[in-house]
C-alpha cells in the first residue's frame, strides 16, 4: 500500500501468525519472549511476546487492498488488489503443494483498469472471490472471480488487456471473465459476505449500501447512507453489520434495513478502520487518523420486562496500545480482547489485551460479586471456623432482626441475648435500660410527688444523678467477717443509692444488700467478679468463700484458692511484708478484677485510682464502687472524666452515666460512627421517654437508615412491626395517611367517609352497608351515593367482599364483628393498574395474573404486573 498506512492480518489457520501490508507484505510470527521458536532478532511486542519475521514478498507493487485465503490449503495463499483493478494471487515463500503452485501468479482483470478499493473471500465456497473496485461508466464495479477458472481467449479482447498482460507471465495464468458482475456505473468502497446465506454479498456502493443476491442479480436491496465505508458483520450476531463515514459509525440490523438502529458518536477525525471483536460479543473497535487511541464500544442488549427489543446500550471507552500513532490493528482470532496495532510511521508493533470493565454487584445481604470477561466471582463471607475474621456489622443487623432483636420492651434486659449474649457492650446496654424503665415504673407506681422531677432524673443518667444529690453523710464500717477493727469510710445518699440500683449492685430499699446480685454472679460463674464486688462492700470472708466455691467448681481455676489464701492474710499496718508484696505482684495477674481487689487493700482511704481507671473493669462496676467510696469533690470529676472518656470511644457502657439525654445522643453517635451498628442505636434512644431526645435529627437518620435496611433486605413484615413498635414508643412518628380511594364523581375519601359518622342522619344502609358500621361493605360512596367501580373479573361493585356471591340474603347480614373479621382482608382491598387504570379485587386480580401477562379488561393489551418491579418479590422473612 504504497503512499499509504500499513495494515495488519490475522492469519485463519495459525493463532500466531500474521502479515503487515505496506509496500510489502511481511509475514510474522508471534511468541513468548526467550522461546525457541523466538529468534535472536526478534521484535519486542510487550513484556512477554516478541515478533520474528519469517518471510517477505516485493512482488506485488501498487497494492490497495490484501485478503487472506480463509481455508487451510492453500495455507498462505493471499489475493492482492492493485491500483490499476488487477488482483494477483500470491504467497510467502511457504512450501507449496501442487494446487497452490497453480494459483501463484495468476491474475484477474478487469475489462477497464481503475483501483481496486476491497476484496472479500466467500468464506463457504472459497475459489469466490469478491473485488470491489471504483466508478466506470461503462463497466461493473463488483466483480466476482472464480480462481479455479481457466483463461478462454475471445476475439473481442481488447488490446488494453494484452497491454496490461506483462509479457513473461504464462497467458494462462490471466483471467478476464468473471464469473458474476454486479453494480453497474457505480463505485463500490467495501464489501463483506454475509454468514447467514453464501450467495448474498453486502456492498458499500458510492450512495447506499446493497445486499446483492447472486441467485438472481437483477435484484439488490439498499437503503441510501452515508455510511459505505469498512462494512463488517459482527461474527456473533450475523445480522448485525457496521459501517461508517468521516468520523461515524452506524450500526445496521439486517431484518430491517430501512435505517441504522444505532448511530455511534461522531469522532472529529476520520475513520480508517472499525472491526468486530471475534472473542467477545458486541464489542466493536475504531480507529480514526493520526491517533493512538482506539475507542471500544460495548454493545449490550437490555431486554424490558415486556420482551419488546429495545435499543442496545452503549459503554464506550478507549485504550492506548502505545504512545506512537496507530497505523492499524487487528484483533487476534482466538485470545480473548487481544490485539496487535502497528504504529505508522515506523511499522513498530505492540501486542496489546484488552481489560474487561469490572461490573461489580454489591448486595444489601453483603455478598459481593463481579464480572470480569467470561468470569463470575462472589466473595462470600466465612463461616465459622477458628481465626475468622469478625461478621460484618450488617450481617449481624440481618441475623438479629430476624431474632426480632430489640422487640422485647417486658424484660428489656433480655435483647442482648438475642444478639447473641456474646457482645458485654449490648449487655450492659440493655441491663441499663432494663434498670432505667424499671425504676421509672415504679416511681409512676408509687406515685411520688416529685413524680415528674424523678422520671426525668432517672432517665438523666448517673453523671446528673450525682450532681444533684444532697445530704450525703459519711459512715464508717468495719471489715465484715474479719477480725480486724479497722474502719473503712463509705458515702450515703439517696441520689447514690439510686444510682447503684441502676448499676444493679442492689434492689429497692433502704438497705445496701449485694447479696442477690452476688448469688447471679456466682450463677453465670463470674467468680472473680463476685468476690470483688464482696469485697467492695467490705465482707471479705464472703470473698474468700465465692473464691473456694470457684475454684472448686467444673472448670474451675485453681489459682483461686491461692487468691483466697493471699485475701486470708490481710492487714492494715502499711509497713507489713504483705501490703509491700501485693502491691508489686498484684500487675501480674491476668485477671482484671482480682488485680483491683489487691488494689483496693492496699490503697489509702480517698485514693483508689487503682480501681477507678483499671478500664478492663466494667463501667457498672467502677461506678458504683465510685459512688461508694468517693465524696462530694471528688465524684462528680470522675463522673465528668469518665463520661468524656467512654463519649470519645463510643462505649455503650456509657449510657449508664449519660442516660436518655443529649449526651447519651452524643455517645450514641461515636459508637455509630465507628460500628455503623443503626439498629440498636434505634430502639435504644426510642426508649427514651423525653421527647425531645427521639426527635433528634441524628436520632430520626438512624431510625430511618434502619428501616430503609430492613427494606432493602426484604424485611417487609420485619420493619412493619418494628413502625408499630416505634408509634407506641412515640406517638407523634405515626404517619399520616399517605393513600387513600376517592370517589370518581365527588373526589372524596371513600375510607374516611366510611370511618366517620353518618352525617345528616342517612343510616349507613342507604349507601349499600347494612347493620354496623363497622362491616366492610361499602358498595357506594358514603359522600355522593354513586356506585363505586366494578371489578374487572367478577364484574361486581368495589366494596363487594370477594367471598359474597350477588342475591345472598339476610342471614349473611349476620356477620361476626371480632377484631380481625372488622378489618377487610387483603383479598377485598381495591387494587389498579397505574398505566390502564383497570383493576379490582386484589385478590382476583392476582389470580388473574397467575396465569395470564395482558389486562383482564377486553381489548386492553397492558401487561399491568409486569410493569411493577417488585410484583414477583417475594419477602425474605417469613411470617
Amino acid at each position: 500500500m504504497s503512499g499509504s498506512k500499513p495494515d495488519i492480518l490475522w492469519s485463519p489457520h495459525h493463532a500466531d501468525r500474521y502479515v503487515i501490508c505496506d509496500s510489502e507484505l511481511g509475514l510474522y510470527r508471534i511468541g513468548p519472549v526467550g522461546s525457541g521458536e523466538t529468534k535472536a532478532g526478534a521484535l519486542p511486542l510487550s513484556v512477554e511476546t516478541a515478533a520474528t519475521l519469517l518471510a517477505i514478498n516485493s512482488d506485488t507493487p501498487y497494492m490497495k487492498c490484501v485478503a487472506w485465503y480463509p481455508k487451510h490449503e492453500p495455507e498462505c495463499l493471499l489475493a492482492v488488489g492493485q491500483a490499476n483493478g488487477r488482483v494477483v494471487l500470491t504467497s510467502l515463500g511457504q512450501s507449496h503443494n501442487s494446487k497452490c503452485k497453480e494459483l501463484m501468479g495468476k491474475e484477474f482483470v478487469p475489462k477497464h483498469a481503475r483501483q481496486c478499493n476491497t476484496l472479500a473471500w466467500n468464506p463457504v465456497d472459497s475459489n469466490w472471490l469478491a473485488a470491489g473496485l471504483d466508478k466506470h461508466r461503462a463497466d461493473f464495479s463488483v466483480l466476482i472471480w472464480d480462481i479455479s477458472s481457466k483463461f478462454s481467449p475471445e476475439a473481442s479482447v481488447a488490446a488494453e488487456k494484452i497491454r496490461l498482460s506483462s509479457g513473461d507471465t504464462d497467458s494462462g495464468l490471466v483471467v478476464t471473465k468473471p464469473l458474476y458482475e454486479l453494480g453497474q456505473n457505480d463505485a463500490c468502497l467495501s464489501l463483506c459476505w454475509l454468514p447467514r446465506d453464501q450467495k448474498l454479498l453486502l456492498a458499500g456502493m458510492h450512495r447506499n449500501l446493497a445486499i446483492f443476491d447472486l441467485r438472481n442479480t437483477s435484484q439488490k436491496t439498499f437503503v441510501n447512507t452515508k455510511a459505505i465505508q469498512g462494512v463488517t458483520v459482527d461474527p456473533h450476531f450475523p445480522d448485525r453489520v457496521a459501517s461508517f463515514f468521516e468520523g461515524q459509525v452506524a450500526i445496521w440490523d439486517l431484518r430491517k434495513f430501512e435505517k441504522p438502529v444505532l448511530t455511534l458518536t461522531e469522532q472529529p477525525k476520520p475513520l480508517t478502520k472499525v472491526a468486530w471483536c471475534p472473542t467477545r460479543m458486541g464489542l466493536l473497535a475504531t480507529l480514526t487518523r493520526d491517533s493512538n487511541i482506539i475507542r471500544l464500544y460495548d454493545m449490550q442488549h437490555t431486554p424490558t420486562p415486556i420482551g419488546d427489543e429495545t435499543e442496545p446500550t452503549i459503554i464506550e471507552r478507549s485504550v492506548q496500545p502505545s504512545n506512537s500513532l496507530i497505523g492499524s490493528f487487528a484483533w487476534h482470532p482466538t485470545s480473548q480482547n487481544r490485539m496487535v496495532v502497528v504504529s505508522a510511521a515506523n511499522r513498530a508493533m505492540t501486542d496489546f489485551t484488552v481489560f474487561e470493565r469490572i461490573s461489580l454487584a454489591w448486595s444489601s445481604t453483603t455478598s459481593l460479586m463481579w464480572a470480569c470477561g467470561r468470569h463470575l466471582y462472589e466473595c462470600a463471607e466465612e463461616v465459622g471456623g477458628e481465626g475468622t475474621v469478625e461478621k460484618d456489622i450488617a450481617t449481624k443487623m440481618r441475623q438479629r432482626a430476624q431474632s426480632r432483636y430489640g422487640h422485647d420492651t417486658v424484660q428489656v434486659w433480655k435483647n442482648h441475648l438475642l444478639a447473641g449474649g456474646d457482645d458485654p457492650q449490648l449487655k450492659s446496654l440493655w441491663y441499663t435500660l432494663f434498670y432505667i424503665l424499671y425504676y421509672t415504673q415504679s416511681q409512676l407506681d408509687l406515685k411520688q410527688k416529685q413524680q415528674g422531677s424523678k422520671q426525668a432524673l432517672v432517665y438523666s443518667g448517673i453523671k446528673n444523678i450525682v450532681k444533684s444529690s444532697s445530704g450525703t453523710t459519711e459512715n464508717r464500717r468495719c471489715w465484715s467477717g474479719s477480725d480486724r477493727q479497722t474502719d473503712v469510710p463509705r458515702f450515703h445518699s439517696e441520689e447514690r443509692s439510686l444510682a447503684l440500683r441502676l448499676c444493679g449492685w442492689i434492689n429497692r430499699g433502704p438497705d445496701i444488700n449485694v447479696e442477690p446480685f452476688l448469688r447471679s454472679l456466682e450463677g453465670e460463674g463470674e467468680w472473680e467478679r463476685a468476690a470483688a464486688v464482696a469485697l467492695f462492700n467490705l465482707d471479705i470472708r464472703r470473698a474468700i468463700q465465692i473464691l473456694n466455691k470457684g475454684a472448686s467448681a467444673e472448670r474451675g481455676d485453681l489459682n483461686l484458692n491461692v487468691v483466697a489464701m493471699a485475701l486470708s492474710g490481710y492487714t492494715d499496718e502499711k509497713s507489713s511484708l504483705w501490703r509491700e508484696m501485693c502491691s508489686s505482684l498484684r500487675l501480674q495477674l491476668k485477671n482484671p478484677y482480682l488485680c483491683v481487689m489487691f488494689a483496693f487493700l492496699t490503697s489509702e482511704p480517698g485514693t483508689y485510682d487503682g480501681v477507678l481507671y483499671e478500664s478492663s473493669v466494667a463501667v457498672t462496676d467502677r461506678v458504683a464502687f465510685a459512688c461508694m467510696f468517693l465524696n462530694d469533690a471528688q465524684l462528680p470529676r470522675y463522673m465528668e472524666k469518665l463520661t468524656s472518656e467512654m463519649k470519645e470511644v463510643g462505649n455503650l457502657e456509657g449510657i449508664l452515666l449519660t442516660g436518655l439525654t443529649k449526651d447519651g445522643v452524643d455517645l450514641m453517635e461515636s459508637y455509630v460512627d465507628r460500628t455503623g451498628d443503626v439498629q440498636t442505636a434505634s430502639f435504644c434512644m426510642l426508649k427514651g421517654s423525653p421527647g425531645e431526645v427521639v426527635k433528634d435529627p441524628r436520632v430520626q437518620c438512624w431510625i430511618e437508615n434502619y428501616r430503609n435496611l430492613l427494606d432493602a433486605w426484604r424485611f417487609w413484615h420485619k420493619r412493619a412491626e418494628f413502625d408499630i413498635h416505634r408509634s407506641k414508643l412515640d406517638p407523634s412518628s405515626k404517619p399520616l395517611a399517605q393513600v387513600f380511594v376517592s370517589c370518581n364523581f365527588c373526589g372524596k375519601s371513600i375510607s374516611y367517609s366510611c370511618s366517620a359518622m353518618p352525617h345528616q342522619g342517612r343510616g349507613f344502609s342507604q349507601y349499600g352497608v347494612s347493620g354496623s358500621p363497622t362491616k366492610s361493605k361499602v358498595t357506594s360512596c358514603p359522600g355522593c351515593r354513586k356506585p363505586l367501580p366494578r371489578c374487572a373479573l367478577c364484574l361486581m361493585n368495589m366494596g363487594t367482599p370477594v367471598s359474597n356471591c350477588p342475591g345472598t340474603g339476610k342471614s349473611d347480614e349476620k356477620v361476626d364483628l371480632t377484631r380481625e373479621n372488622k378489618l377487610a382482608q387483603f383479598n377485598n382491598w381495591f387494587t389498579w393498574c397505574h398505566n390502564c387504570r383497570h383493576g379490582g379485587h386484589a385478590g382476583h386480580i392476582l389470580s388473574w395474573f397467575r396465569d395470564h401477562t395482558e389486562c383482564p379488561v377486553s381489548a386492553c393489551t397492558c401487561k399491568c404486573m409486569q410493569l411493577d418491579t417488585t410484583g414477583n418479590l417475594v419477602p425474605s422473612d417469613s411470617h
